[in-house]
């Protein structure tokens, strides 16, 4: 079975860290883009990172540059998500997706992915 799952979410107090992990099952991780988004409480998902099939081109969002870092292991067929000095705005449902031919992960054009996990929560607050 083709499957994503998340996992890592949790609460944290401001400034904290979390690791979010991307599990996938069925198929081969690292021979596709794989991409990190996000949808907090009325309002539209948007991209926060992705990571080329190669690895070669990694993007951040603007609000998360210098916060967050992706990575792959692949020996574990999984993607990390680190996030550190968390805000509250971080505050959001995380999902991990897959883009099959590269053309819209390093975009953040969620329409085009193409394999999504279920999400994981992350609250930060005090």
């Amino acid at each position: 079975q083709l499957q994503l799952v998340e996992s890592g979410g949790g609460l944290v107090q401001p400034g904290g860290s979390l690791r979010l992990s991307c599990a996938a099952s069925g198929f081969i991780l690292d021979t596709y883009a794989i991409g990190w988004f996000r949808q907090a409480p009325g309002k539209e998902r948007e991209g926060v990172s992705c990571m080329s099939s190669a690895g070669g081109h990694i993007n951040y969002a603007d609000s998360v540059k210098g916060r967050f870092t992706i990575s792959r292991d692949n020996a574990k067929n999984t993607v990390f998500l680190q996030m550190n000095s968390l805000k509250p705005e971080d505050t959001a449902v995380y999902y991990c997706a897959v883009d099959y031919y590269g053309s819209s992960c390093l975009y953040f054009r969620g329409t085009g992915m193409d394999m999504w996990g279920k999400g994981t929560l992350v609250t930060v607050s005090s």
